[in-house]
Parts: C-alpha cells; sequence; structure tokens
C-alpha cells in the first residue's frame, strides 16, 4: 500500500523491548474513532492487521456521531461498539468498568472530546500522537513528519506493538444490507465498462455544477457512466441521468457499502475530496480526486488507488478546476487503462497459443 513504508514512532521498541504496562500480546484495545467516513476507511487497514497479527485481540471502537457507530456495528472485525454521546446508560454500564490492554488515539491535534475519552478510558498502556496538546496523558507518543499520510499516522500504532516489517491489509467497508433494487442493479452492472462520477461531498466546496458534470459526460460520448450523489443532491442526479444518454440510471444508495458494491465494478471514478476517493481504494479501482485547495488534506488524505491523478483547486472550490482539465486528466487514465488492457489481452493471447 502506498505511504505504509512512512512509519516512524517516537520509540522504536521491539517484542522484547516492550515498557512496562504494555502486554506482549494484547488481549483487548478500545480505538477512538474519528468522525467521518474517509477516516474511518482509512482506520481499517490498522484493525485488519490487528486482527491477522492478533486473533485473540478483542477489538472495541468509541464512535462519537451515529455515522461511525454504524458504519462499524457490522464489521466482524469488532467486538463492540461504544457510542460516547448517545446511549449513555451502556457507555456508563459496559465501556467506563472495562480496563482494556491498549487505548489509541489516532488523532494528530487536540480535539477536546477525545481528549476527555482518553482521560476517562481505562487502559494498561495508552498510545497517542504528539502534538495533541495532552501528551502527559499516553506512556507511549507517536511522532511523526508533517504530511504523513493518515493510514501510515494510523499503522504506526503496529510499530509501538513490535510489529515494523509486516505488510498492513488493504482498506475496506464493512459488509451492510444490500437492498434489492440495488442487487438486480448489480447484475447488470459489467465490471470494467463504466466509469463513476460523484457529484456529492460532504464539506462546502466541494459541489460541481451540473453544467460541469454535463460538459465532462459530452466529451466522451463513447464512454458510459454512473452517477453517484447523495440523498440531498438526488434531484440533480436524476437530472443528470436524463440529459445524456450514455449515463445508466441506478438506483439510490442506502449505505456506503451499497456504493463499494458499484465502485467495484467501475474501471475509473471521477469525485471531489470525499469519502468515495477512499471507498475507490478499497477495491484498487483508478481514481481521478478533485481536491480544494488544502495542501495538507491533498498529501495527508491522498488516494490510494494504484492509479490516480489528483487535481488540486487554485481555491477552496472544486468548481474553479477548469473543467478542461477535468477532460485531460480523465482522457489520460482512460487511455492508460485501454493501453493496459490491450497489453494484457496479447500476454492472454500468447499465453493460450504456446
Amino acid at each position: 500500500m502506498a505511504n505504509s513504508k512512512a512509519w516512524k514512532s517516537k520509540k522504536n521498541l521491539t517484542e522484547q523491548q516492550f515498557p512496562n504496562g504494555l502486554p506482549c500480546q494484547p488481549e483487548s484495545i478500545a480505538i477512538l474513532a474519528r468522525e467521518r467516513y474517509g477516516d474511518v476507511i482509512l482506520m481499517t487497514p490498522l484493525i485488519k492487521t490487528l486482527r491477522q497479527e492478533y486473533p485473540q485481540l478483542s477489538i472495541y471502537i468509541i464512535a462519537f456521531n451515529q455515522i461511525i457507530f454504524d458504519f462499524f456495528s457490522t464489521d466482524v472485525n469488532i467486538k463492540a461498539v461504544f457510542h460516547v454521546k448517545r446511549n449513555i446508560a451502556k457507555y456508563l454500564a459496559e465501556l467506563l468498568p472495562k480496563k482494556f490492554d491498549i487505548l489509541f488515539n489516532p488523532k494528530n491535534h487536540h480535539s477536546t472530546s477525545f481528549y476527555l475519552q482518553s482521560r476517562f478510558i481505562r487502559a494498561k498502556y495508552k498510545v497517542g500522537h504528539r502534538n495533541t496538546n495532552h501528551d502527559e496523558i499516553y506512556d507511549s507518543l507517536i511522532d511523526l513528519a508533517p504530511g504523513t499520510h493518515e493510514s501510515s499516522r494510523n499503522l504506526s500504532l503496529l510499530e509501538v506493538l513490535g510489529k515494523t516489517s509486516i505488510e498492513p491489509c488493504r482498506p475496506y467497508i464493512p459488509e451492510m444490507p444490500v437492498s434489492d433494487d440495488m442487487s438486480s442493479f448489480l447484475d447488470t452492472v459489467h465490471s470494467g465498462r463504466f466509469t463513476g462520477i460523484n457529484i456529492s461531498a460532504g464539506a462546502a466546496g466541494g459541489h460541481r455544477s451540473i453544467e460541469q458534470w454535463s460538459e465532462f459526460v459530452r466529451n466522451f460520448p463513447e464512454e458510459r457512466f454512473i452517477i453517484f450523489s447523495s440523498k440531498a443532491d438526488t434531484g440533480e442526479k436524476r437530472t443528470l441521468e436524463k440529459l445524456h444518454e450514455n449515463i445508466l440510471p441506478s438506483p439510490a444508495t442506502n449505505n456506503l457499502y451499497e456504493v463499494w458494491k458499484v465502485v467495484e465494478k467501475l474501471k475509473l471514478l471521477v469525485t471531489p475530496d470525499t469519502s468515495l476517493v477512499h471507498v475507490a481504494s478499497c477495491s484498487d479501482t483508478p481514481v481521478i480526486a478533485l481536491y480544494r485547495h488544502n495542501p495538507a488534506d491533498s498529501i495527508e488524505f491522498s488516494p490510494l488507488s494504484s492509479l490516480q491523478e489528483v487535481l488540486v483547486s487554485s481555491t477552496q472550490d472544486v468548481a474553479d478546476i477548469e473543467n478542461g482539465k477535468v477532460a485531460a486528466a480523465a482522457a489520460r487514465m482512460l487511455e492508460r487503462l485501454r493501453t493496459m488492457a490491450e497489453a494484457s489481452d496479447t500476454c492472454t493471447g500468447l499465453t493460450a497459443s504456446r
């Protein structure tokens, strides 16, 4: 995985050098989960790698909002999920009495909520990042260079645990229910035939106009497209589907797993800098990511797909990325994919003729 070799912790620990309080074979860990989909998708390589390295480890997720609680509630790698702001009775009765082997706070900046939970939750050994303004809480501090990718920041916990030479797992989306409409739609979508366009974003400045997306689609009359949108943008999605014959109408997605089931069948995804950038990494789907002008985000939350191109706006709005630049990036990527497919077909033909 890209960026996975960038881990660097405060202490270069091995299993023989664990300090007092850190078990060599931990049996439980509480992980404070960040609040956005993209954040927790980039947490999943750590979770799955922990599961592989420590099969008996019970992994507990501490969620601060409902979407993250729901995301992890169906994850087979997780023992239990606690919502610290909703189900207070469960939090008080089941979480606070526990004493975990390890607590991990993945945030590398100050957060009052994360500070309080790091204080309240009992653990034999607490791990956090430097520069959070509450370093005194932790038994081990991870000290990484600015610009370290979010996935590598999470995976740096493994070095604290003495796991310095393992290959981390790919991100994943926990399995969730798939509706009958979506299941039927997926049966009609052949892998590698469609380009996906995500017209929605979870933050201000991540939205391009219908006119901009229409112009993009018109630039590729031979391509077929599938549109992704949030519920709030369903009207724009339906408008685009009616305007262009080469856009395949698709049912609304009900959860992130349904989104991924479509994304994994695409040959290319074009999306603003939102969680879909990281959904694509779960299946290594090629991606063109449109980022607002935020140098830290475009580096620390950059795509992990093997084939990718990042376009960064000169402003805080992706609508200010010129239409021609988006079309040119897509043309380059589609040509590259065609070349790779032709080379693969040639190799297959040569092998079959032997």
